[in-house]
């Protein structure tokens, strides 16, 4: 677990910045440093290597220790100052941090000692060479590298893909004459390898190439051996002459054997740039309709080889019924399944995820027992187990793609373990996570939040985390992992004692479990319940806690003994009572969460604005703000804050120059404006009010020009405030909720847009329970729109014919508006049909 040193390093570069405020380290300095120098140097080393499984538990133990050290000590002296200045005027801002010099000296030997072993193993594969190097490895982690042809090449066995099939022989035998590079993407044991062995053995693709070659890469490619696979014949033994070439002189036949021929190669399991880079030169481009067909689990290589992710081929996991089909030919083959085992089986088969490696694993499983219901029963009950059990090979496979992760995304990865199956998480919560629990690392060039952005682009295009939801511009909202991704993150994580500092709490067994351990909650850094029976007595037990998300525990009064837990960077809550005094204890807080909504004024205490770590302060409630001139440089996320005049005479809006996405209400009109044209970062507005017809709230607000989603709900609306949002120029989200049109004070029911009105950027578009009646616009007023959505609107008329002729236009989505919306919807959707060919518009009623 040398991933957990970056925990420990982000906690000494906090204590030894010169620029924070709170601790004063001066005797422990010099041995401080060295602790981070050491870290530092060995979590450099060890990412050098692919797998150190001999070192890990040595790296954990010293890096729990060390952190155990530091956090205890760090934790002892806050409470104690925080006790001194309840009676004593002193100084609380700064604490004096003091360590037992023998307990600092003890783990900088220890990691000095784990740093030469790291230091030996990386010498000893150098003077080994690369492949005696990749051979150790595999042998030290027990992988069975899988073999050259797949589970299994029988057409048979392919269920659910005749579309790939069909696309990707159209692909491979159609009239383009340049050399076509066809990239197959997919998780592990998707089928990847088997629809490309089913391409490979075709009769229409053999009967229409002059030459095939089939090459398994790897993760550690042997280019001698692959180069003599691309040169042996079908089914033919490697010839002696071939075999006494040295590898120069092997890429020099296959350069000539290919030239001028039309061929097909496949390149089955790619996974580095660096490979294709090295073999790419000795394919030639014979202008003769040539076909290279690579398989790979990391999108990154696909994007690397062929610049265009249009052009990857990604496989999809498969539907129930199609699972149950390729279930029911492995094990029945032409025989008929019987009744009592189709539902049996059914149920085994969904527990598969849709993956058709588990499939091939458990219907070996089936094919071999008995077939009795009392048998299938037995195996039904815990089929994710027989599936490991019966077939080290799935393992394997799937742990490749862990043990083949960069050592800073392991513990990103191994965290999805600790959520229920088929758990959705949303991609900023996930992220907020990571980042309290020390696991992203700043660059310097970007923020702790782009950076973890990066990592989750990442875990994707390796397909080991699955998109489940999109936003409206396409990219990844909300997150989860396949079933069997999920179990090898428990198992891994149980391997490497990930979970031992971290209690995810989803169950009352788990919470029986969890109170009676208090020495791991006593060592815990995370804690994320999601039952609302935990006592909250217990709290106090967690003191090293750095993580606390309890959100779905109501409290009427906030628990005393979070206070305590002055270790925390994220906290999560519901209390009925808002935020206590004595909040500014929590110094490291990142993230304060109150998820209890409240429809009255709640006065946040004035120390909130005193965390000087705080960057989201995310309070469903309405936040009252007195006079403050603290500038808060790090918010990034505040909501709800109520808009007052003092407020704004306070200048509150100046003193957040930095924030992203903030969330407004006035309840009445301001004397003044509301400027936030300052506001550079903000991308993300919401604003509410309470409807009335003589709320002129929007009139006065000044917009940022950067802003790209805006979300108007209870206001008064008119023709020409939407006009002037037509100057934001980056605005891609319009949302408009519970909103009432009117024009000098009457009704106006009506939205005309001009000639002159053009929202040039904007392309997701929602009326939500609007009292619009009559809406004029066309295609030259959303020229960039790409999804419409209509909610309760009943009073609507009809949605602008023109609004069809939206070149972007791919959805309009109504729900319970009247039968004129729907008609004229279906209308354009025919017009477009019918008279341009317009098949990619959906309407969904």
């Amino acid at each position: 677990m040398a991933y957990n040193l970056q925990s420990l390093i982000t906690i000494l570069q906090k204590i030894l910045d010169p620029q924070q405020s709170l601790w004063i380290v001066d005797r422990n300095k010099p041995l401080l440093q060295s602790l981070l120098e050491k870290a530092e140097s060995l979590l450099e080393k060890s990412s050098s290597l692919t797998n150190i499984s001999s070192l890990e538990s040595q790296i954990a133990d010293v890096t729990y220790k060390a952190e155990d050290i530091i956090e205890s000590r760090m934790v002892s002296s806050q409470l104690m100052q925080n006790r001194i200045s309840m009676f004593e005027q002193v100084d609380s801002n700064r604490v004096r941090l003091t360590f037992p010099t023998a307990d600092l000296q003890q783990v900088i030997q220890e990691l000095d000692y784990a740093k030469e072993q790291v230091v030996k193993l990386i010498s000893a594969s150098f003077s080994h060479g690369d492949a005696q190097h990749g051979t150790q490895q595999l042998e030290s982690t027990n992988i069975v590298m899988p073999a050259g042809v797949p589970l299994s090449s029988s057409q048979s066995d392919l269920v659910g893909v005749d579309a790939d099939m069909l696309q990707l022989k159209d692909r491979l035998t159609n009239m383009q004459s340049k050399l076509d590079i066809i990239p197959i993407t997919g998780m592990g044991g998707i089928g990847k390898s088997t629809l490309a062995r089913n391409l490979y053995d075709d009769p229409l693709t053999t009967s229409h190439f002059d030459y095939r070659g089939w090459a398994a890469i790897s993760q550690l490619p042997n280019m001698r051996d692959i180069l003599l696979s691309l040169l042996r014949h079908p089914n033919e033994k490697i010839s002696d002459e071939l075999n006494e070439c040295n590898e120069n002189e092997l890429k020099d036949i296959l350069y000539k054997r290919l030239y001028g021929r039309r061929y097909m190669i496949v390149l089955d399991d790619i996974w580095s740039t660096k490979f294709w880079d090295e073999i790419r030169m000795y394919f030639p481009n014979n202008s003769n309709e040539s076909r290279i067909v690579i398989t790979t689990r990391d999108s990154n290589v696909a994007q690397h080889i062929v610049n265009s992710k249009s052009l990857h081929h990604n496989m999809q996991l498969l539907h129930t019924y199609e699972s149950w089909d390729l279930l029911r030919q492995i094990v029945f083959g032409e025989e008929d399944c019987p009744l009592e085992l189709q539902r049996i089986g059914t149920k085994i088969v969904s527990e598969c995820g849709g993956l058709p490696l588990a499939i091939h694993v458990i219907g070996g499983l089936l094919s071999k027992v008995e077939r009795s219901k009392d048998v299938w029963e037995q195996i039904s009950t815990d089929v994710k187990a027989s599936i490991v059990e019966s077939d080290d090979r799935f393992s394997n496979i799937l742990s490749l793609s862990y043990n083949r992760l960069p050592i800073y995304l392991k513990p990103c990865f191994l965290y999805m373990g600790a959520f229920p199956e088929d758990y959705e998480i949303n991609g900023s919560r996930l992220m907020r996570l990571w980042i309290a629990e020390g696991f992203v690392k700043s660059n310097g060039d970007k923020s702790l939040e782009e950076e973890a952005d990066d990592y989750l682009k990442v875990l994707v295009e390796r397909n080991l985390f699955l998109v489940t939801r999109k936003k409206y511009n396409g990219n990844a909202m909300r997150y989860s992992i396949h079933d069997l991704l999920r179990d090898l993150c428990i198992r891994k994580a149980n391997e490497e004692n990930f979970d031992m500092r971290r209690l995810h709490v989803h169950s009352s067994f788990e919470i029986e479990r969890v109170c009676a351990s208090p020495q791991r909650m006593s060592l815990a850094r995370s804690f994320i319940c999601s039952q609302n029976k935990f006592p909250s007595s217990d709290f106090g037990i967690l003191r090293l806690v750095r993580l606390l998300d309890v959100v779905d525990m109501v409290f009427e009064e906030f628990p005393k003994e979070i206070l305590q837990l002055v270790n925390l960077h994220y906290l999560a809550f519901s209390c009925t009572s808002g935020i206590p005094i004595g909040i500014s204890r929590l110094r490291y807080l990142q993230t304060l969460i109150s998820s209890k909504y409240q429809y009255m004024p709640n006065n946040v205490p004035f120390e909130v604005w005193e965390i000087s770590e705080l960057k989201h302060l995310m309070l469903r409630t309405l936040i009252e703000i007195d006079k403050t001139e603290i500038v808060h440089k790090t918010l990034k996320t505040i909501s709800y804050v109520r808009v007052t005049p003092s407020l704004i005479s306070s200048g509150f809006f100046k003193r957040i120059p930095n924030i992203m996405k903030l969330e407004i209400y006035c309840a009445t009109t301001p004397n003044i404006e509301v400027d936030l044209t300052h506001l550079h970062k903000l991308e993300i507005l919401s604003c509410r009010s309470s409807l009335n017809y003589y709320n002129g709230y929007l009139h006065r607000l000044r917009f940022p020009c950067h802003l790209r989603k805006l979300s108007i709900t209870c206001c008064v609306l008119c023709g020409r405030f939407l006009t002037t949002l037509c100057a934001l120029a980056k605005l891609e989200v319009l949302n408009l909720n519970y909103c009432r049109f009117k024009r000098d004070g009457e009704a106006e029911e009506e939205w005309e847009a001009t000639e002159e009105d053009e929202f040039r950027s904007l392309q997701f578009l929602s009326f939500n329970s609007l009292n619009l009646v009559r809406w004029k616009a066309d295609e030259t007023n959303f020229p960039r729109l790409r999804e419409l959505f209509l909610y309760y609107c009943y009073e609507l008329e009809e949605i602008p014919s023109a609004i069809g002729d939206i070149p972007t236009l791919k959805t309009i989505r109504i729900y319970k508006c009247g039968a004129s919306v729907a008609a004229s919807a279906e209308q354009i959707k025919k017009v477009q049909q019918e008279e341009y060919g317009n098949y990619d518009l959906k309407v969904v009623i």
